[in-house]
């Protein structure tokens, strides 16, 4: 029995190690297995992060082809508007109405009945047998026209010495000839020409072109109307330095 026991103990060494053999391969298997689970994994997350990379890179390469798109826009824009201004320049400039049926030297002055800064009416009948200055400007309160009413101004006693009376004329309202006559103290009668119809007989209500867009306006115009109704002088497109002296002058030439 003894024997027996002690074979058995010898024996049971050797059985264990057997089975430590078996599951070994076992375990070789099972630690492969996991490492490649990790390799795989590792592969997983290397192609995870080039998509995602991709990703962050398509809205960059969609803002570059917004931006380019943007550049197109504007260079488009911009050639379009290169062609509108070489087309307009290519235009003659409508400065002006029919020139045909303008006052000139020795035309009939036209008649007219307007009321001035103060509302009381002004006509031409009542300025028989004196000469006056009828000069057309664009707009109370603005600088050129602002200047060339206080050049008038400061020389208005030189043209009452000449026996000449001296008016101004736009299409601004009564209201407005008033503050503008009053901010400037403007010793002579501004008419309101609301409907145009004076600018119109005078040929002062033209075409005219800024930054190339055209609009109807007033031509700066100036004319010297004798004591029998005569237009004795004309200045279209008035430049203001000086222009008020050159108009006394011409007046002082006929009495």
């Amino acid at each position: 029995m003894a024997s027996k026991k002690a074979t058995t103990k010898a024996r049971q060494p050797t059985r264990t190690r057997k089975q430590i053999a078996k599951k070994a391969p076992a375990k070789k298997v099972a630690a492969k297995k996991v490492a490649a689970k990790k390799v795989a994994a590792k592969k997983t997350n290397k192609s995870g992060s080039k998509q995602s990379v991709t990703k962050q890179a398509a809205p960059k390469d969609s803002k570059q082809a917004v931006a380019k798109k943007g550049v197109t826009k504007k260079a488009a824009t911009g050639k379009a508007v290169a062609r509108k201004a070489a087309a307009s320049r290519a235009l003659p400039i409508p400065d002006e109405l029919d020139r045909s049926s303008s006052i000139v030297p020795g035309s009939k002055a036209p008649e007219f009945r307007l009321q001035d800064q103060t509302g009381r009416w002004v006509t031409s009948k009542e300025l028989r047998g004196a000469p006056y200055v009828l000069y057309f400007y664009p707009k109370d309160d603005t600088p050129g026209c602002t200047q060339e009413a206080c050049d008038f101004r400061d020389a208005i006693s030189a043209f009452k010495r000449a026996g000449a009376h001296v008016i101004g004329v736009s299409p601004d309202s009564v209201a407005t000839h008033a503050k503008f006559s009053a901010k400037q103290r403007l010793p002579f009668p501004l008419l309101s020409d609301n409907s145009r119809e004076l600018c119109n007989a005078y040929g002062a209500w033209v075409k005219k072109r800024l930054y190339g867009r055209e609009y109807m306006g007033v031509e700066r115009s100036t004319f010297v109307v004798g004591p029998t109704g005569l237009v004795r002088r004309v200045w279209r497109g008035v430049k203001v330095p000086g222009h008020a002296a050159a108009v006394l002058a011409a007046v002082r030439e006929r009495g």
